[in-house]
């Protein structure tokens, strides 16, 4: 999809120091792509009461390996 946009010059700036691109069409699509996948990521807050755990789970012994 083709569109004009007008861009704050600044934010653009900074946005380049940290993304490893050269062109302002990469710059934003790494954006949006970014702006999808933090917005699409299920929220682990609604996951809430919906989660069983074992009886005999825990979760100390599992990180150690064990």
């Amino acid at each position: 999809m083709r569109t004009n946009v007008v861009l704050n010059d600044a934010l653009v700036r900074q946005a380049f120091r940290y993304a490893h691109v050269k062109t302002k069409k990469e710059l934003l699509a790494m954006a949006l792509k970014e702006f999808v996948s933090h917005h699409s990521k299920l929220d682990l807050r609604d996951l809430r009461k919906q989660v069983r755990f074992r009886p005999l789970y825990d979760h100390k012994t599992l990180r150690s390996g064990h």
